[in-house]
């Protein structure tokens, strides 16, 4: 039977190796985390995010078709929302007739103006001869007049010479006012046909203006699809009065998502744009791994944005650890293998490493659509059309 004192002699060898193995261990953590595991941060608390492009009606109407359902995938400019088309259209043919109408207005104007100075030509002559009949008149009378003296000629001639001049004299008044009248009314549409022509004229610019108008409102009655994008949230039924701005439905672009990661405050001190990340989605498993970059920071915690952000000045204060989104973009390529929804957990590991030269702008750096302007260069042609047949005619 032993005795403690051996049985002492025989734990302490023991007890120095776990010594050892512990020692070994925390030396070899050490090592890992100065070679490895300090140049990278990680977290489970990321989620993929992305456009959610709300269909919405740009002007009353009454639903009357509907393309696509929530779950399908639609290409952009597909015909999504149909409106009722009839009052639009109804104004739509008012403008084109004020139009055709304020070509022919303006046509007139400008033809009046050859018109206008052949009577201001023959006015002037007019004048001419009535200031040869006054002269005539007054040559007359100052004859008789001067036969008066010897008896020569009778009262009654001098007062018919006298009746003359009068005529005479009224005559040119009424043909200068009539030279007057018919020169202000040439100004007039000189000044409103001056340095310009028919097409060009502020006239027709306006109704041409106004078609314009009522041609987009009538457009507006097809509601396209402005994305490549998966359905969803739709709420437009056939048959409902939709105002301007009530969301229709939305379509998700899955080719344009991207992670959020909400990484701890502390965990930011060497994180910038255009460091890597390696991506797992719940989804998949850990066979599949996305590639991405960070995109950015955001510019505040979680909590800063909320709907009701945390009161710190308050007497009840405890101190919570805070995280901040940052954004990551992923693999094109990657994402379309294997494709990703929004909402789903995703789980992140960051390189802190000195991102390459020129990493720093990676991702989206904007959105735009052009299918509601495609068909703009139609509404340009009707006006077009109009107003050639209207100066033909």
């Amino acid at each position: 039977m032993s005795t403690p004192t051996q049985s002492a002699s025989r734990r302490k060898p023991l007890m120095i190796l776990a010594a050892l193995v512990f020692i070994a261990i925390g030396i070899a953590y050490a090592i890992w985390w100065a070679i490895y595991a300090s140049n990278y941060e990680s977290t489970d608390d990321a989620y993929v995010h992305g456009n959610l492009v709300q269909v919405t009606s740009q002007i009353p109407g009454t639903v009357i078709g509907i393309g696509a359902d929530n779950t399908q995938t639609v290409g952009k400019g597909a015909l999504l929302i149909e409106l009722d088309p009839s009052d639009a259209r109804i104004a739509l043919a008012q403008a084109e007739a004020a139009l055709a109408q304020a070509v022919r207005h303006t046509r007139t104007i400008f033809v009046q103006n050859d018109a206008l100075e052949a009577d201001v030509a023959v006015r002037r002559a007019d004048i001419e001869r009535a200031q040869v009949d006054l002269a005539k008149a007054q040559s007359d009378l100052k004859r008789r007049q001067t036969l008066a003296h010897s008896g020569g000629v009778s009262g009654e001639e001098i007062l018919h010479a006298q009746t003359a001049v009068k005529a005479a004299q009224s005559g040119l008044a009424q043909a200068q006012a009539a030279l007057a009248a018919s020169q202000a009314k040439l100004q007039t549409n000189q000044a409103l046909t001056a340095g310009t022509t028919v097409a060009a004229h502020p006239d027709v610019m306006q109704a041409a203006d106004q078609l314009r108008k009522a041609w987009l409102a009538d457009s507006r009655t097809r509601l396209p699809a402005p994305v490549d994008g998966l359905v969803a949230q739709r709420s437009a039924q056939v048959g409902q009065h939709v105002a301007p701005g009530t969301p229709l439905m939305t379509l998700v672009p899955l080719d344009q998502v991207w992670v959020e990661a909400n990484f701890k405050e502390g965990q930011l001190r060497h994180m910038k744009p255009g460091q890597n990340a390696t991506l797992t989605a719940d989804l998949y498993g850990s066979d599949i791994t996305y590639h991405g970059k960070i995109q950015g920071l955001a510019a505040g915690t979680g909590s800063a944005f909320a709907l009701l952000p945390a009161q710190n000045a308050s007497g009840n204060w405890i101190k919570v650890v805070q995280r901040v989104p940052v954004r990551i973009a992923l693999d094109p390529k990657e994402l379309a293998s294997h494709p990703l929804r929004v909402g789903l957990s995703m789980q992140v590991e960051v390189d802190l490493s000195e991102p390459e030269e020129g990493a720093a702008t990676v991702g989206n750096t904007g959105f735009k659509t052009a299918v509601f302007t495609d068909d703009s260069g139609k509404a340009d042609a009707l006006i077009a059309r109009i107003i050639k047949e209207n100066l033909d005619s």
